[in-house]
């Protein structure tokens, strides 16, 4: 009977200390996003990458931190459950460039003009800075 209770308990703390593990594993990567300048497209992103499960279908992105003034997304993950190249990727069929990885067609057709490319004409309008939260956030 000890020695069940001894497998069962080892078994638990083995569980226990494997789970704290991935969560120290998580790193920050800064990814460079030059259309990310507008609380519309912030929103955007925010979500489709906090729902980013990777190849695996596991959760894989923990926070997301958007500096519109820098045009950088900041990106807290788990390196063993997905990889940099697949979060750039996943930016892209959001319909953003992300560091050298282009927006694929499809999606960067589907965003609103203040979020397209400065040289397609995107960015916010004159004297409406797009930067400035909306009234009630």
């Amino acid at each position: 009977m000890k020695k069940i209770l001894f497998l069962l308990l080892s078994a638990a703390i083995s569980f226990t200390v494997r789970a704290q593990d991935m969560q120290k594993k998580a790193v920050w990567a800064t990814i460079s996003v030059p259309q990310m300048k507008c609380w519309e497209c912030k929103e955007r992103l925010v979500k489709y990458l906090m729902k980013e499960t990777g190849p695996n279908d596991e959760a894989s992105v923990f926070d997301v931190i958007v500096n519109m003034f820098n045009a950088t997304v900041r990106i807290k993950y788990a390196p063993d459950r997905i990889t940099l190249e697949y979060l750039r990727t996943s930016i892209a069929n959001a319909g953003y460039d992300a560091d050298s990885v282009k927006a694929t067609d499809d999606s960067y057709k589907l965003l609103p003009p203040v979020c397209k490319r400065k040289e397609e004409g995107g960015g916010p309008l004159k004297g409406k800075p797009c930067n400035i939260p909306p009234d009630g956030q």
